[in-house]
């Protein structure tokens, strides 16, 4: 069986970015560029994987995942160069097909791959160039056809005729070749002075190698993609913003066509991996991150965070962030709580104004409705904790963990000091500082003994008479 492969382009330096971090980790919708290009080749059939990598290459290669290999172009010299620099990967391939993707053109989409593809091999083409028909073609290389509708060539801005320059189908950068027919090219190329007229180091593009298949007399044409969106890259800030608008859009069409609420979008941001259920409402100012899933019937916002979180069905979220935490089906939250990671809340629990979770377990039906801090902890089903409480998890050195058990009353203001267990039942008096276990169904009151001293504001300074 032929086993189709990619490369994909990341050796840019991205100096109009202008940032001390590789350009092709730059999000959209809070994912690196390049990890839209590798999941959509993935997506669409290709799992078989080859980076080139230059500026900044150990920062991109620990970021990749592992099973992704990588192919250093210590000199950027052209996209052509690039490929050249994965000729051992290509090698290992060569009776199949190759995809040429570029990282910072993250718009791509697996649809296209693979319908490219099986126009590819349906034609039996030496390299099908992925293009598209865009509104404003400035700047992009013209496809120029035959009569028969095949590949003539691709002319760029700066050379088009006034003719060419009406053109409105454009490289979108992507190509199949034919993985024999490109290392031939290649070989050609190489052969070639690699030193330009005016004694600099000649660059060599992707272009220059499709016209090395077209004079060998090859077969090429053009495969016209469905969407423009396709097409763009992000050089800088604004392209980047551009893109991030693009996606914004497809991502909540995408979601509300699938039958989710999104009354206004105002503010929405909603990340490509996030999977939401039917009949769920995403209400103004809400962002949704990460592998974060989300069940049906939910209202979520407004003006929560929500980064890899996974939620049931019927949940409330007001004015929350959640962060690596789990809350079960029927549970309300909010307003103004954070989940920290680790939280993990069960069914029907409610959690109230200005609470913060962390590493903690909440079970089933337990309330924690006012100013609270619940860390390290487990409790049980059924609880009830009171207003201002605090799980003292921390002694300077060590943290420690509170267990509270089923059916347990915590009164208000009270510090249970961990290591603590809190047994079923139990009850905790308000204002308690618990620093020893509480026994199931008893009650715990640790506070001083209220004493009253009459007139003494009175009797001191300067209310004291002379």
């Amino acid at each position: 069986m032929i086993k189709n492969c990619a490369v994909i382009l990341a050796a840019g330096e991205g100096k109009r970015m202008k940032s001390s971090h590789p350009k092709v980790l730059c999000e959209i919708l809070f994912k690196p560029m390049i990890d839209w290009v590798t999941a959509c080749a993935v997506e669409g059939g290709v799992a078989d994987l080859c980076v080139v990598i230059g500026h900044l290459s150990e920062v991109v290669r620990s970021h990749l995942n592992p099973s992704i290999e990588t192919a250093l172009q210590s000199e950027l010299l052209g996209t052509g160069h690039a490929v050249m620099q994965a000729k051992d990967f290509l090698k290992r391939h060569g009776s199949g097909n190759v995809l040429i993707l570029n990282a910072d053109a993250p718009l791509m989409d697996s649809e296209t791959i693979s319908n490219s593809l099986n126009f590819h091999v349906r034609n039996e083409n030496a390299v099908t160039v992925i293009a598209a028909k865009v509104e404003n073609p400035f700047g992009y290389g013209r496809i120029v056809r035959k009569d028969d509708d095949t590949l003539l060539k691709i002319v760029e801005e700066k050379e088009a005729t006034d003719e060419e320059k009406e053109i409105k189908e454009v490289n979108s950068g992507a190509y199949w070749f034919n993985c024999q027919a490109l290392l031939t090219a290649l070989e050609r190329i190489i052969a070639k002075k690699n030193v330009a007229a005016d004694g600099s180091k000649k660059e060599y593009y992707l272009t220059d190698i499709i016209e090395v298949i077209l004079g060998l007399g090859l077969k090429a044409t053009a495969f016209n993609a469905e969407s423009p969106h396709l097409v763009p890259g992000a050089n800088d800030r604004v392209q980047l913003l551009q893109l991030n608008e693009i996606a914004k859009k497809a991502v909540l069409k995408k979601h509300m066509l699938a039958g989710v609420s999104i009354p206004c979008a105002d503010g929405v941001i909603i990340g490509p991996d996030v999977v939401i259920g039917r009949d769920t409402v995403i209400l103004p100012g809400t962002i949704l991150k990460g592998k974060t899933i989300i069940g049906s019937d939910c209202t979520i916002g407004p003006n929560s965070l929500v980064d890899n979180t996974v939620i049931g069905c019927n949940v409330t979220l007001n004015n929350t962030q959640s962060v690596d935490s789990v809350i079960a089906d029927e549970a309300q939250i909010g307003p103004f709580v954070r989940l920290r990671p680790n939280s993990n809340i069960g069914k029907g629990v409610r959690v109230g104004n200005f609470v913060e979770i962390k590493n903690s377990n909440i079970g089933d039906g337990t309330k924690i409705s006012h100013l609270s801090y619940i860390g390290d902890s487990d409790f049980g089903s059924d609880i009830n904790v009171g207003c201002g409480c605090a799980t003292v998890n921390y002694n300077g050195s060590t943290k420690s963990r509170t267990v509270v058990g089923n059916d347990a009353f915590i009164g208000c203001h009270n510090s249970l000091v961990a290591p603590v267990s809190i047994g079923e039942r139990a009850y905790t008096a308000a204002g308690s500082t618990i620093t020893e276990d509480v026994p199931a169904d008893s009650l715990a009151l640790a506070r001083a003994r209220q004493v009253i001293k009459k007139d003494w504001v009175k009797n001191k300074s300067p209310y004291k008479k002379k």
